[in-house]
């Protein structure tokens, strides 16, 4: 079956080739470990579940998973295994399953929910680069969206991502996701159960761009139907890109005046950061801890 499951379309056979994602047909994971560094209602008190897919379809040129998004780190697994790790992570307490970077693999993830027991929340944590066709595919399955909304114009988005339609793209995203699982609902711990949380990663000397994603999404959603994460911890990757403004920090300045801006449109329900949370040791390892075997059954087994 040729690829079409995001917006690029490659429209090939990944069985025998690979697109702009890089992968086969099998999902492929890095990491499959508890993450304490997600926005609270997220992380919680048990931790993040996440699988950390590899591969990607927006291969961001700043982006700080790069080992796994473009380099190839990662350990084919089948659906079966997949579905165990779910499972695992459950058993180690984690308060949802985190699924990142999943868009390319949509297909064997939503067969490996199928099987799967749901006792926590589903997250779909994406780069917002989806398709509505896929994410119909997922319906019943995910309980909470956190995509990111990475540009609202047309030159980021095509000089960093090779993605021009994105500012397009993702607003009909956004507007599937929201159908699917509706307004943000909390259980009585104040985490999040079901739900859109949509994330805005600041980027050094685009603040226009800023603005503008936050401008679409007040023109989205209404006060309290869902949450909104003004994230600062850009960290410049150790290769030199060929973008002076990317190869730097946000400044206090640049993020202060996103934050004030946040508060102009009205946006009450959601999250900012502090700078030092731009900071390379927030980056897990991605040594395929927990991919393989797990490594909490392994641990009660000593």
């Amino acid at each position: 079956m040729n690829c079409t499951l995001c917006p690029r379309k490659c429209n090939i056979d990944r069985a025998s080739q690979k697109g702009f994602c890089l992968q086969g047909d099998n999902p492929v994971a890095a990491r499959a470990a508890l993450h304490f560094w997600e926005e609270p209602c997220i992380s919680g008190s048990g931790g993040s579940g996440t699988v950390f897919f590899s591969g990607c379809n927006l291969r961001c040129v700043f982006c700080q998973n790069h080992d796994i998004s473009a380099n190839g780190v990662g350990q084919e697994i089948t659906v079966a295994r997949l579905r165990d790790i779910f499972e695992e992570l459950v058993w180690a307490g984690a308060d949802n399953i985190n699924l990142v970077t999943p868009t390319h693999f949509a297909r064997p993830i939503a067969e490996a929910l199928e099987g799967f027991s749901h006792t926590v929340p589903v997250i779909w944590n994406s780069g917002g680069y989806d398709s509505v066709q896929t994410l119909q595919m997922l319906e019943g399955k995910i309980d909470i969206y956190m995509p990111d909304y990475k540009y609202s114009a047309v030159a980021p988005a095509k000089k960093y991502s090779a993605a021009a339609d994105y500012p397009f793209r993702v607003r009909s995203a956004l507007k599937e996701m929201y159908r699917q699982v509706g307004q943000v609902q909390f259980d009585e711990q104040g985490l999040l159960q079901k739900g859109l949380l949509v994330r805005h990663l600041v980027l050094p000397g685009e603040i226009e761009n800023t603005y503008g994603v936050m401008d679409a999404f007040t023109s989205l959603f209404a006060p309290g139907q869902a949450l909104f994460s003004l994230m600062g911890q850009y960290t410049p990757p150790e290769k030199e890109l060929p973008y002076e403004n990317l190869n730097r920090r946000l400044t206090e300045e640049e993020y202060r005046s996103c934050v004030d801006y946040l508060y102009l449109c009205g946006i009450e329900d959601g999250f900012v950061q502090e700078l030092s949370s731009a900071n390379a040791q927030y980056t897990p390892p991605f040594d395929l801890t927990g991919v393989l075997k797990s490594e909490f059954f392994d641990a009660t087994q000593e």
